[in-house]
């Protein structure tokens, strides 16, 4: 009988667990405000920022999300005129990784044009949310 009991609680605490991050998965938060953009790590990387935003993601070799990810941000990437889409490999790029916080894949930054990071999501976003997301990065 106590092991059925043990059981239900595991039981319910991972559908607990599960809902949870179902939730959370994919979805774009507010970033905590930086005075200084990414500028100077974009260009340790070669990449040049758009001129209105640039959505930068993070992905690894092995992710599958990461290239629905990709999908989604370059579909965004042309429909919005000034806003580029950089995608970062986070096994080649751990310093930058650690620094700024990412702590799985796809993770993509939303940047305004001062490169400043406004907007966040980890997991898959959507599109609908990404456009949202460009919203508060747009002058």
């Amino acid at each position: 009988m106590t092991g059925l009991v043990i059981l239900c609680v595991a039981v319910g605490l991972t559908l607990i667990a599960g809902t949870i991050h179902r939730r959370r998965d994919g979805r774009v938060r507010e970033t905590r405000q930086e005075t200084s953009g990414l500028r100077s790590e974009l260009d340790a990387l070669g990449e040049r920022p758009g001129e209105r935003a640039t959505l930068l993601q993070f992905s690894s070799a092995f992710c599958a999300p990461c290239r629905a990810t990709r999908r989604t941000l370059s579909d965004v990437a042309e429909m919005v005129e000034g806003v580029v889409h950089i995608e970062v490999d986070a096994e080649q790029n751990l310093d930058l990784v650690r620094r700024l916080g990412i702590v799985k894949t796809p993770t993509t930054l939303v940047l305004d044009a001062g490169t400043v990071e406004v907007k966040r999501a980890s997991g898959q976003p959507r599109k609908a949310d990404v456009l949202a997301a460009l919203g508060h990065a747009l002058p």
